[in-house]
Formats: structure tokens, sequence, C-alpha cells
């Protein structure tokens, strides 16, 4: 059987007008006959790896532990945010339609994770459709504490280093405060000594991919 571990280039033309050259990796199994469909999880990268070299985007996260060799029980997408610009929510939405298109997805076990301004840019997503995933990840990111209270009933587990001058430790502590505030029980996880790579320690811990696992798409009350 051929080994689909193997990270692939592909592009995306979506009708927003919008295009993303992306990462795809699929399970080993994942030809097999007797899956239907797959659990997606979303990375999302920071804006150091922004441009036209996928390779950048293996710098850091699920794309760098892929080319090591870890393998996930998920179909993995990192897509590439153009040169010079900023995650921009509707052209993901639009992208995340096309990925569900094009592979055989599982739509109530959607994962959405990324880090700095791909951490905004997961919080942004989640707010805009919480209902629409499964789980969230996100890594030294801040979003709009006014509009958190809407992930009140999606599965949340955010980290950030307490040392972070890029992007301070109180923009996720706000957005965790107003799910709080709303009757929610995200999960929190500081690192007392870590700058802004607090990515690193966290995909490298087995447990967030554990966690995910377990995390079903759940009808959200708005």
């Amino acid at each position: 059987m051929t080994n689909l571990r193997i990270q692939t280039a592909e592009r995306a033309e979506l009708q927003v007008p919008y295009t993303f050259n992306y990462l795809l990796y699929l399970p080993e199994s994942y030809a097999l006959e007797g899956v239907s469909t797959w659990p997606l999880m979303i990375f999302l990268h920071g804006s150091g790896e922004s441009g036209g070299d996928l390779e950048l985007v293996k710098a850091h996260g699920p794309p760098k532990l892929i080319e090591d060799g870890r393998r996930f029980p998920f179909v993995v997408v990192s897509p590439q945010c153009p040169e010079g610009g900023w995650w921009d929510s509707l052209a993901l939405e639009a992208f995340i339609d096309e990925v569900e298109q094009r592979c055989r997805i599982d739509a109530t076990r959607i994962y959405l994770t990324g880090l700095s301004m791909g951490g905004y840019a997961t919080w942004d997503l989640a707010v805009r459709h919480p209902g629409r995933y499964a789980a969230i990840l996100p890594i030294c990111g801040a979003g709009n504490p006014l509009r958190a209270g809407r992930l009140r009933d999606l599965p949340v587990w955010a980290f950030h280093g307490a040392l972070d001058d890029s992007v301070p430790l109180r923009g996720s502590q706000e957005m965790i405060a107003a799910i709080e505030a709303a009757g929610g029980a995200p999960r929190f996880t500081i690192y007392p000594n870590a700058g802004h790579d607090s990515w690193t320690e966290t995909y490298a811990n087995d447990e967030i991919y554990s966690w995910l696992s377990q995390q079903r798409r759940r009808r959200i009350a708005l």
C-alpha cells in the first residue's frame, strides 16, 4: 500500500475570490475501505510563515511534526497566508468548505488550532461560527472578549506563555474569562517560563491530540 504520510502541496482557488496554497496530510489508512470519513485538523501558522513558499509552513506545529515522522489520526490541512497579509476569516471559511468537498471529512469532528497570528484567527473563526467546530486550540493569540461568550458551549483549550512580549498573556486571559463569565468551562494552560514560543511544548504534548479525538461537534446555543 502506498505510504500516505507525506504532506502534499495543494492549491485551492475559492469563489470569494482568494487562493490558498496548503499542505495536506492524509493518515496512512485513509485509502482503506471501510472508513468513510475522517476528522479534520486545520492548522493556522503565525506571521513568520506567510508567503509563497510552503516549506515555511513546516517550521512549527503539526506540519513540522509530520515532516519529522509523526503520524496523526486526522486529515491535517495547513494553509499558507499570502505574504504581507493577515488571515481572512471569510476566505478561511470558504477554504474549509473546499477541503470538506475534496476530502472525506467527518463534519462533526473539525478541529481548529493556530499559533500567534493563527491563534487570533482561531479565536475569530470560532466566534463567528462556534457550531461548526468540535474543538479549538488557540495558542498565544487573542480575540474579542465582548463576543467570546458565544464559545461557552464549545470545547476550548488555550495556551500562552506568561513572559510573552509579542502577544501579551492578557489576550488569552480576557477570552477565557469572558467564556467563563458566560457559563463555559474552557481549559487554559499558562507556561510560567515561556515567552512567545508556547507552541513547541503544546504541539509536542500527546494529551492535546487525545483530547481533540474525544470531541464531537455540539449543538451550540447562541
